[in-house]
């Protein structure tokens, strides 16, 4: 299947290990992004995955090209240009302390970029699906154009549109993103996201206080069929964390399609190695998940233990392969050498 994903790709700088910002003398380099990440994992389940972008001209922004290369993933559509490549600092927690990001990415390409600037149709052409956050139009006013632009050419050309709602305070307020993401789910056929994105990007808010470890299915069936008489939704979809540490984690998930509500397994993650790029590496799964699995508890119960397994990895990518997945989502999950 031919995917595309429009949205940012940054340098990650992280501390070694469990080490604190104000200890460390060096960092540990990555790069990795939402969209992105998704992408990769698309591209290692065997789908030709083309991430949309702008990065610069310099040598900073050919080593973010090349690190979605390295997994195969499609760069014909990433745009050169602008001043710089956006930057978050990593500070991974353990125990009751939890990690830190700190983004260092205003005014960056991608953030500048205007949607005239891409040829949406010829990118949309042909397509299977397309997938993008509520990331992406956070970084700027003229990000959220062009994601609309993206949205209104996938529509025209019958593609698909997923999106994960994504919330980040440190982008923008629930105000503003309401005033965007309400405007954005027009285009929208599958939903994804937790509570907390339902809650301040959408207006919705389920009977459950996951902080508590109340995720009692029950209390999300409600807010799902609103969502979906709402905004006219094929699948609406949320992960439910259980964050017990920043180290140990309950991980499930639920869908509903308007006739079935499905709740995945559970899967105790202890220890976590590196939970940055877990929800992206669900909505990866899903996508492959709806594109071959023949019923929609089928495609959520990949999706989960493909994210599963990305707490296991460190960086923002998941590099698993299909039949990893498959393993852990028909039980085998002994972590047994294999030889």
């Amino acid at each position: 299947m031919k995917i595309i994903t429009l949205g940012e790709i940054m340098l990650r700088l992280s501390t070694s290990g469990n080490t604190r910002f104000v200890q460390s003398d060096s960092f540990d380099v990555v790069y990795g992004g939402g969209e992105a990440n998704v992408a990769v994992s698309l591209a290692n389940y065997g789908h030709d995955a083309y991430f949309v972008s702008k990065l610069p001209t310099h040598e900073i922004g050919q080593s973010a090209v090349n690190a979605l290369r390295k997994y195969g993933v499609h760069t014909d559509y990433i745009l050169r240009g602008g001043d710089r490549v956006g930057i978050y600092y990593l500070e991974t927690g353990a125990s009751m302390r939890p990690s830190k990001v700190i983004y260092d990415r205003a005014d960056s390409a991608i953030a500048k970029a205007t949607a005239d600037e891409f040829d949406f149709d010829a990118i949309m052409a042909g397509a299977d699906w397309f997938h993008f956050s509520g990331i992406t139009p956070a970084l700027s006013a003229e990000a959220a154009k062009l994601t609309e632009a993206a949205c209104k050419a996938a529509k025209k050309h019958g593609v698909k549109v997923s999106c994960d709602l994504n919330y980040r305070k440190k982008l923008w307020t629930p105000e503003q993103a309401q005033a965007v993401m309400k405007q954005l789910m027009q285009y929208v056929d599958v939903c994804i996201g937790n509570e907390e994105d339902a809650k301040l990007c959408l207006g919705f808010e389920p009977k459950a206080n996951v902080e508590q470890g109340e995720t009692n299915a029950s209390g999300y069936y409600e807010i799902f069929k609103q969502m979906k008489e709402e905004f006219g939704f094929e699948i609406v979809c949320s992960t439910l964390r259980e964050s017990y540490s920043a180290t140990y984690n309950g991980w499930k998930a639920l869908i509903y399609d308007g006739k079935e509500f499905y709740e995945s397994k559970r899967y105790e993650i202890n220890p976590i190695i590196d939970r940055v790029g877990g929800g992206d590496s669900f909505s990866g799964g899903l996508i492959h998940g709806l594109l071959t699995k023949d019923t929609m508890g089928e495609a959520l119960e990949f999706a989960v233990a493909a994210s599963a397994l990305k707490h296991t990895i460190n960086g923002d990518f998941n590099l698993v392969s299909t039949e990893e997945v498959e393993a852990l989502a028909n039980g085998d999950a002994s972590g047994r050498v294999q030889r």
